[in-house]
């Protein structure tokens, strides 16, 4: 459910709608690279992401953004059933999304992959939990799970709102830039009837 509006709602519904029609702008473009909106009512919009290099083209995820108090207020996002709209809890989340660490200087970029493989190189994730059962939330300044959580106290929301980076294109581009873009092929485990995507990793971002 939408927390409740406590700023003028004409504010937020004008920069929803300015938001959205950005996207509308670049829809096509978004569907191509497996980007689907399914709806858009204020004060949510509702995104799924596929992987459309891959066949079958599975879908690893879907999110509701949420403009209420936007832009007084981030926008919230949360990770849920593109069929039920249910929250999905972390251990159900089938999509990491990674940051490499920097390519050290003077190093090699096939050494750098190399120890990244090796995993002497650890990569972060951009989703974090509580917990199995809790709903994984996308640990990222500008995102409201982020500013809301009592270890981001010291990064307030107003220190960012300016900078354009927490509108709804930075958010669902970087989903896709760290999820879904680095996703090269499936991995199938022999030992359990389960199938896994494999990672380029040249494609996931520092």
């Amino acid at each position: 459910m939408p927390e409740p509006q406590t700023v003028d709602p004409e504010v937020s519904r004008a920069k929803f709608a300015r938001e959205l029609a950005d996207y509308r702008a670049l829809e096509e473009t978004y569907r191509k690279r497996g980007q689907i909106l399914l709806d858009a009512t204020f004060p949510q919009v509702c995104v799924m992401f596929a992987v459309p290099k891959l066949r079958p083209s599975p879908i690893l995820a879907c999110v509701v953004v949420d403009f209420t108090d936007y832009d007084v207020q981030p926008l919230s996002v949360r990770f849920v059933d593109p069929f039920t709209r249910e929250p999905v809890k972390a251990k159900d989340m089938p999509l990491p999304m990674l940051r490499r660490p920097p390519v050290p200087p003077g190093m090699p970029m096939e050494m750098y992959l190399q120890l990244m493989q090796q995993g002497a190189l650890q990569m972060s994730n951009l989703l974090q939990t509580n917990g199995p059962e809790d709903p994984p939330f996308l640990c990222l300044p500008r995102v409201r799970e982020y500013h809301d959580n009592p270890a981001h106290t010291g990064d307030a929301w107003l220190l960012h709102r300016r900078s354009g980076e927490g509108s709804l294109a930075f958010i669902l581009d970087t989903i896709w830039t760290h999820g879904i873009n680095p996703i090269e092929n499936y991995q199938l485990v022999a030992q359990t009837p389960t199938i896994n995507v494999g990672l380029d990793l040249q494609r996931v971002p520092e």
